[in-house]
């Protein structure tokens, strides 16, 4: 490159000084022009150099490239010019003549020198390749176009591009063309052979991923997603990236993207324990606090085949001989108090409950053992051992409680509020939605009745929920430990609650068949709308970052714990909880009218 920008440089001054004395060439005084034309040409590779010009700081005849190339190219001319000024070595006017030539023929040589590289990769063609219509003519498209044109397997054949913005309609892409609008998928599928359809538009809303993939169904082709805008920002985007559209998508639930990187310092070397390990929730947990360099990972539960399972996720193997996994019920105090007297966990996630409300509903007195008393046991071992953190992973149930289910984890929010006090540890309770595809979800049941012809059951036309990804949910237990005051709970701004019947039917749609939607009216315990707040909890105090809010939460005392019945009669132990919670909230709602006349 060095060597084609110098004979551009001695070329464009023996051009122009010919030029610049009317095509006599007997009055050119030849060596100057030479030798001028050397120094210039030195001078531009000099101030290249530091700016790594010839070194591939940016692709070639690139935006970036072209910017370098003319920054370098003026400046070596300038520089001489007015040098030349002085000395009149050439006629004034050649070297900056010559560096405008030369800026031209470099551009175009690089320019020649892409199209022909990006020619040959278009000219391979392999006949077995998927023909694809690319859904987005922008920087995504183009990024996509290139991978699959550089793809040495030539697994995908880009064969036109579709895009609704009227000023793009007669732009290429690698020679690609636009071939018309969105709305004309199924046109341009039959005229085209393709066989799927690539969705390269980053930051499409849920109505245009949802609209795609239904008009992707009726043309019969397959059709995928880029990752989202928060990663094209950071990564280049190639094939390799392409995934099937799924729920998040076309119900518009926008994944909060926390950097837990930067926060999660205080796992690395930490002995840490996490309950519920084979859960759903706990299993992701401990999936992510590996990947932070904890000295000890302590995953415990009661189920050996959930060890079984996340700990070969994490490790590739599942022998069950080693002491990471750890087989305890959280309602066994002494065994509880054994491990942690003999591990000596410093951080905590305490992801262990029975969750399923309808099944509380029926028996509430496991609630009361399990969610209450079995996190008192934690909570009482953790501070025997100085645990530094305990996070405490509670649901949105626990706002305004209506079921056996709420009233146990507001009890246990209340719980991990009164250690908060009296442990020099950070204590505290993170509240959110609903998983997306967690264990016993309402996807699994859907996607069961679904494959089984149906019909579809949706407990009310009505009835909505929030919704977050398990991956999205762990995040925010982790940052929790890192932001979290003690004895408070951090909620998750979840966004707008999204409909049960729009999440069947979006499931429905997805796979193609006409499946019946049957109601069947809510069970007891169930709410027609969840909330993420208590009426009496202030919802916009977010300190330490804009997407979670801090609530206070009111402490529960032994005593009060003591009195809860685990066993009788249903409606007695219920009510015995519900009125437990009813005196938390009344308490905490006096202390916020007093703040507030104060």
């Amino acid at each position: 490159m060095i060597v084609g920008d110098s004979v551009a440089w001695i070329g464009s001054y023996l051009v122009f000084s010919t030029l610049r004395l009317d095509a006599d060439v007997a009055a050119v005084p030849w060596v100057a022009v030479v030798l001028a034309a050397l120094a210039t040409a030195v001078l531009h590779a000099v101030i290249g150099w530091p700016l790594r010009l010839h070194h591939g700081r940016a692709a070639l005849a690139s935006f970036s490239e072209m910017v370098l190339l003319g920054l370098v190219t003026l400046t070596a001319g300038g520089l001489v010019f007015v040098v030349n000024l002085f000395g009149h070595w050439v006629p004034r006017s050649v070297p900056a003549a010559a560096a405008f030539a030369t800026l031209v023929a470099v551009s175009w040589g690089r320019a020649a020198w892409r199209w022909a590289r990006e020619r040959d990769d278009q000219q391979v063609k392999n006949e077995g390749a998927t023909r694809v219509v690319v859904i987005g003519a922008g920087e995504a498209g183009r990024e996509i176009i290139g991978s699959m044109l550089r793809d040495p397997q030539r697994r995908w054949r880009p064969v036109g591009l579709l895009d609704d913005d009227p000023a793009k309609r007669h732009r290429r892409i690698r020679n690609v063309p636009v071939l018309g609008g969105t709305a004309q998928l199924g046109e341009i599928v039959g005229q085209t052979g393709a066989t799927a359809a690539v969705v390269a538009i980053p930051s499409a809303s849920s109505e245009t991923i949802s609209r795609l993939s239904f008009e992707a169904r009726r043309a019969e082709i397959d059709v995928k997603v880029l990752p989202a805008t928060t990663q094209l920002l950071t990564d280049n985007v190639g094939i390799r990236d392409l995934r099937d559209i799924n729920l998040t998508d076309v119900l518009g639930r926008n994944q909060l993207d926390t950097d837990v990187a930067a926060i999660a310092d205080y796992l690395k070397g930490k002995r840490v324990m996490v309950t519920g390990a084979g859960g759903s929730i706990g299993s992701e947990l401990c999936r992510q606090i590996h990947r932070f360099g904890p000295s000890e990972l302590m995953m415990l539960d009661r189920d050996e085949s959930a060890l079984h399972a996340v700990q070969l996720s994490i490790h590739g193997r599942a022998l069950l001989d080693s002491d990471d996994v750890v087989l305890c019920d959280i309602r066994d105090l002494q065994a509880l108090k054994t491990i942690f007297a003999e591990r000596r966990p410093q951080v905590v996630f305490h992801a262990a409950a029975l969750k399923h409300l309808p099944m509380l509903e029926q028996y509430p007195a496991e609630a009361v053992k399990t969610n209450i008393h079995g996190t008192w046991n934690v909570l009482q071992v953790a501070e025997m051992v100085d645990v530094e953190r305990f996070v405490n992973v509670s649901t949105d149930k626990a706002a305004n409680p209506a079921s056996v289910l709420g009233y146990s984890k507001r009890i246990a929010e209340r719980i991990t509020a009164a250690h908060a006090q009296t442990s020099p540890g950070t204590f505290l309770s993170v509240r959110f939605g609903n998983v997306l595809g967690s264990r016993g979800s309402v996807l699994t049941a859907f996607a069961k009745q679904i494959a089984a012809g149906g019909p579809v059951t949706v407990t009310d036309p009505e009835v909505s929920r929030f919704f977050m990804t398990i991956e999205e949910a762990c995040q925010l237990v982790v940052q929790a430990a890192a932001i979290g005051r003690p004895g408070e709970a951090l909620v998750l701004d979840m966004g707008e609650p999204i409909r049960i019947i729009d999440v069947a039917r979006q499931l429905i749609r997805q796979s193609g068949n006409d499946v019946p939607i049957e109601f069947t009216g809510l069970r007891p315990g169930e709410k027609l709308h969840e909330e993420l707040f208590a009426d009496d909890e202030p919802v916009d105090v977010r300190p330490e970052h804009p997407m979670v809010s801090h609530v206070p939460v009111p402490p529960v005392y032994p005593a009060e714990i003591d009195a809860l019945p685990m066993r009788g009669e249903r409606e007695l132990v219920t009510r015995a909880m519900a009125a437990l919670c009813q005196m938390g909230d009344a308490s905490i709602a006096e202390q916020n009218t007093v703040d507030t006349a104060s």
